[in-house]
């Protein structure tokens, strides 16, 4: 493999603006007056003078490096007005601004670290050199409380050189959240992301409860339905703090997405990836609900996923504790290209790949006895040490181009031709 030096490290200085929501511990909570609109009263009590210093106050520290903060403000008070009945129209501006504010809080979303990165053909193509590709890439950040964020990137690559990955813009925007359906296990959530100028600017933090603790490790794909149409496709997993789940997020063009939960009894686990279009007629998915081997599953519903078959079980050392995917197989002439991860001793983490029929993805065809990728001596340490990992890889002109993250702390890439990879299976 030809590793890149790029590194994509954690920067603290990106902050996005996000929903705060107090409450009471329930030994205190006052029936009929909660802590909403006790701090909502104190903002309406003010006196003209202390409205406007704190007003200057949330002008000085968010304007510096937020766009559209009175539009996010106002939006977030009138999400308070209608949690306590209040009648938002009887409000002056400044008030309901500061109103606004009060329930948000700056979040450093990617302060901690930024790994396990996945891959997408970017939709736009226009003005690349011949055999280029312009891809998004999405990434995990983690910042306050261990929380996990979905952030991206914009790079491009031609076969045969290595990858360039554009500089963040420095704003971050959070979506406009908009709630469909009644409780957790059914809603769906509408983001609108408008307002981001590029998609390195959009940021997807948790928002139902099912997400509190984190939306974690998307793999992403380009999926073509059997009219032609293309659609972006996303599986990740939601964790609660006390339970993991896998969703789906869904997007024509990356400036709107949808969220839902997944259905069925494979779906209470971690690493479901979607194959990028329909095998036989139906659905297909690589699941490891078992935390052991890893699974075909297939589905007339793509939001409903039941049982599956074992296919691809620990043969090798490095592999002996658990295996997974790394993302979503991708279609190559000889078949299935599945990336793969394996645990082993001391809880390393290592990548490797094995190849699946193209007809009958259940049938295992080769497979890689030695790693891929594995913790290097000067790569190894980090938030969690020992561990390589990626969530989707790009295979351009019999060459893959395969992003991933190290210790759970950053991100880089390599390079390997298929004829290569291919050879060293058996």
């Amino acid at each position: 493999m030809t590793h890149s030096a790029i590194l994509l490290r954690p920067d603290p200085s990106r902050t996005v603006i996000r929903p705060f929501a107090p409450e009471d511990p329930a030994a205190f909570a006052i029936a009929g007056h909660p802590r909403t609109q006790r701090i909502v009263d104190r903002v309406l009590g003010m006196s003209p003078q202390e409205l406007e210093d704190d007003r200057a106050r949330v002008t000085d520290s968010l304007d510096e490096r937020h766009r559209d903060v009175d539009a996010l403000l106002m939006r977030r008070f009138e999400e308070i007005a209608k949690q306590i009945g209040l009648d938002s129209g009887t409000i002056e501006e400044a008030r309901a601004l500061l109103i606004g504010a009060y329930f948000c809080q700056e979040y450093s979303f990617e302060a901690a670290a930024l790994f396990n990165p996945s891959i997408v053909v970017h939709p736009d193509q226009s003005g690349l050199e011949d055999g280029g590709v312009r891809f998004i890439m999405s990434l995990r950040g983690i910042g306050e409380g261990h929380v996990s964020s979905v952030t991206f990137r914009i790079g491009s690559w031609t076969p045969g050189a290595l990858p360039t990955v554009d500089v963040a813009s420095p704003t971050a925007m959070p979506p406009i959240i908009e709630h469909r359906g009644e409780g957790d296990d059914t809603t769906v959530v509408h983001l609108h992301c408008g307002g981001s100028r590029d998609v390195s600017e959009t940021v997807l933090f948790p928002i139902t409860p099912s997400q509190h603790q984190g939306i974690e490790d998307l793999r992403l794909v380009q999926f073509t339905e059997d009219d032609g149409s293309l659609h972006y496709y996303g599986t990740y997993t939601a964790f609660s703090g006390s339970a993991a789940r896998s969703e789906l997020l869904s997007s024509e063009d990356f400036r709107s997405f949808e969220m839902r939960p997944l259905q069925g009894d494979a779906a209470g686990g971690k690493g479901m990836a979607l194959f990028p279009r329909r095998v036989n007629g139906r659905y297909a998915m690589i699941g490891r609900h078992d935390n052991e081997n890893i699974w075909l599953l297939e589905s007339d519903d793509l939001f409903t996923w039941n049982g599956g078959r074992r296919i691809v079980r620990p043969k090798y050392p490095w592999e002996f504790v658990q295996m997974g995917n790394c993302g979503s197989p991708i279609e190559i002439e000889e078949g299935w290209l599945l990336l793969t991860h394996g645990v082993g001793t001391v809880r390393n983490y290592c990548m490797g790949a094995c190849l699946l029929d193209k007809d009958d993805p259940s049938k295992v065809l080769a497979r890689m006895p030695l790693p891929l990728v594995h913790p290097s001596p000067k790569e190894r340490d980090g938030y969690v040490p020992n561990v390589v990992y990626s969530c989707g890889a790009l295979v351009r002109d019999r060459t893959l181009l395969l992003p991933y993250g190290v210790a759970d702390d950053f991100a880089t890439f390599a390079t390997v031709h298929l004829d290569d990879l291919l050879a060293a299976m058996e």
